[in-house]
């Protein structure tokens, strides 16, 4: 079972590599990368490779790891006791399946995504340790035990915003996605828009670079931001001649595909009125 990359995503051979180590020692792959690199994508895109399911567990700021094992319904059931409902003879009429019980009683193997994993509390990594080392965990109204069927291929991945407990990073497989070079970045563009003009591709990469390196840019624009703005480009037959010269003379056009706060677009608005007063 090896991973090769797909039609609809470029990856590199380091990615690839780790994608293969960390289904060869049946690990967890933690990729990390700046937002809007492709994590996400990955796991679809392996799922969509290697012909096997995905299941998608994302992670919020509110979620707790025993979500993702089972939840208990307490309050259904005492609701349906007051009414006299036979289901309450059987506590397993009150057991939610979480994401990781539905990966471990599939017949098939499956790839689970735990899509980021830093949102959550500090200690929600912790809390999955045995769980993803044991690919097992005790039900505890039930008495049962859930194992396994067939290892699930693990992708975590974290927008870096907080560190990872060391235990946990040691269960791990770990990549850290490296935002595309001009080359890697123009594959991804075709791969998108197939057919789209060389000039303007070429001046678009050219602008794009320009604005990402600016010093000064809080939040620097992502790959997905730059298969959106040039959408709009294509859509809106941009001349590429108006795409030349230095990102500092003037704001780019439709930059609100590419700026997403204010005080980025008023860097370049001062930036512009420097280069026009020079």
């Amino acid at each position: 079972m090896q991973f090769q990359g797909t039609d609809a995503y470029i990856a590199d051979k380091d990615l690839m590599v780790a994608v293969n180590a960390a289904i060869k020692l049946e690990r967890p792959l933690l990729v990390k990368g700046e937002p809007g690199t492709g994590k996400t994508e990955l796991a679809r895109q392996v799922a969509a490779a290697l012909g096997l399911d995905l299941l998608e567990w994302n992670v919020k700021s509110t979620t707790k790891a025993q979500q993702g094992l089972y939840e208990y319904d307490a309050v259904s059931r005492l609701r349906d006791s007051q009414l006299g409902d036979e289901r309450v003879n059987d506590v397993a009429n009150y057991i939610r399946r979480g994401k990781l019980w539905q990966a471990f009683e599939t017949d098939r193997k499956c790839v689970l995504l735990i899509d980021e994993i830093d949102k959550a509390d500090i200690e929600f990594p912790n809390d999955l340790l045995q769980e993803l080392d044991r690919m097992e965990f005790h039900v505890y109204e039930t008495g049962e035990t859930i194992r396994a069927r067939q290892r699930p291929i693990v992708i975590i991945t974290s927008n870096n915003e907080k560190e990872l407990p060391d235990a946990f990073l040691r269960r791990c497989f770990f990549h850290y996605i490296r935002f595309p070079d001009p080359d890697t970045l123009a594959r991804i563009v075709e791969v998108h828009y197939p057919g789209i003009r060389q000039q303007l591709l070429s001046s678009a990469l050219t602008a794009f670079y320009e604005i990402r390196d600016t010093q000064g840019l809080k939040k620097k624009p992502s790959t997905s931001e730059a298969l959106d703005w040039i959408r709009l480009l294509v859509a809106d037959e941009v001349d590429p001649a108006d795409l030349r010269g230095s990102a500092k003379n003037a704001l780019p056009r439709l930059h609100g595909a590419l700026l997403k706060n204010e005080q980025d677009v008023h860097l370049f608005e001062r930036l512009a009125f420097m280069a026009r007063r020079d």
